[in-house]
């Protein structure tokens, strides 16, 4: 599993802009321009640092389903451009920010919540992922099911996005979260809630180029001298992998480290095409995290090479991910 949290007083609820044209704020003889873009809230999508939010704002459609906008930059500084494609991990960073907005927001979840993110997926459509001369602005349909409530407060859904620009297909996804109060997370992790752990200490990084990757800092899996495995390399004075205090490996390490394991095996540079992954237990960053990775056969299902990337400590599992991709050759 992997949860999420961020502290902010106040409460948001409806969405940013519900009135167009400038409003005038009173005494003050300036106008507020409500059709303007910004990003929503930082605190709605977890993220300390307004560079990391994707999306811009968001309507309720009815009481299961909303469109969710975002705006993806030509470039980031680490989900870059993949053969001038976005990366299309930033597709799922952006579904698991929609979910977290929506949950706020939308189903009103407190702020000091914790959430338990059980599963991910993503699927792209690489033609309508080029980099244009402007950063993509990009829509998102989300469906919402399997809504559970606990007296009266939301306690956990599975949501489904359709990802769209400029009306074509980008990407589909979905994941599904849990929702717990901090005193529930406290009695849930134990000594382990509320500060960051007592991380191992750095270990060398795979060689960029074996894993899709220009800098040493952006490598996720360290060689322990077997073939196909690794252990996980959890930096965390990274900045977007870890853009705040966190008491676990963030869900979004497990994923580039699945997809470092996929360009690994696979033996040259991949694009994904789509990744689906579960989270099964936290995975701690005071104990080693073995990384392991198999090619998995062909089918008429599954036409592109596809690899199987699991990770476990103590010898539990913690994460398994299949990850599907195509030589860049689009």
């Amino acid at each position: 599993m992997s949860a999420s949290t961020f502290r902010m007083n106040g409460a948001v609820s409806g969405a940013l802009r519900t009135e167009s044209g400038p409003i005038p704020l009173a005494g003050t003889g300036a106008l507020l321009f409500r059709s303007l873009t910004t990003t929503v809230p930082k605190e709605l999508v977890h993220r300390a640092s307004v560079a990391e939010v994707m999306l811009t704002d968001w309507a309720r459609v009815d009481d299961e389903h909303f469109t969710v906008f975002a705006q993806w930059p030509r470039g980031h500084s680490f989900f870059a451009a993949v053969d001038g494609c976005h990366d299309p991990l930033i597709a799922a960073e952006t579904i698991r920010q929609a979910g977290s907005l929506l949950a706020h927001a939308e189903f009103g979840v407190p702020l000091d919540h914790h959430f338990l993110m059980w599963d991910l997926s993503v699927a792209v459509e690489p033609a309508q992922l080029r980099v244009g001369d402007a950063p993509a602005s990009v829509e998102l349909e989300i469906s919402c099911s399997n809504v559970k409530r606990r007296r009266g407060e939301l306690a956990g859904l599975h949501y489904e996005a359709v990802i769209r620009r400029g009306g074509h297909l980008v990407a589909t996804g979905g994941a599904t979260f849990t929702c717990t109060s901090a005193k529930v997370y406290e009695r849930l992790r134990g000594e382990r809630a509320g500060s960051m752990q007592r991380p191992l200490p750095l270990t060398a990084p795979a060689a960029p180029q074996n894993v899709g990757r220009v800098s040493p800092m952006d490598v996720v899996l360290s060689p322990i001298g077997e073939p196909d495995r690794w252990q996980l390399r959890a930096d965390t004075a990274h900045p977007i992998l870890f853009d705040h205090p966190v008491d676990h490996v963030p869900g979004m390490v497990l994923l580039e480290a699945a997809r470092q394991a996929t360009t690994a095996v696979l033996g040259h540079c991949t694009l994904p095409l789509g990744i689906t992954s579960e989270f099964t237990r936290y995975a701690e960053l005071d104990a080693p995290c073995l990384i392991e990775a198999r090619r998995l056969a062909r089918t008429p299902a599954r036409p592109q090479p596809a690899v199987l990337v699991t990770a476990h400590q103590h010898g539990t599992p913690v994460f398994r991910s299949t990850v599907t991709a195509a030589p860049l050759t689009i």
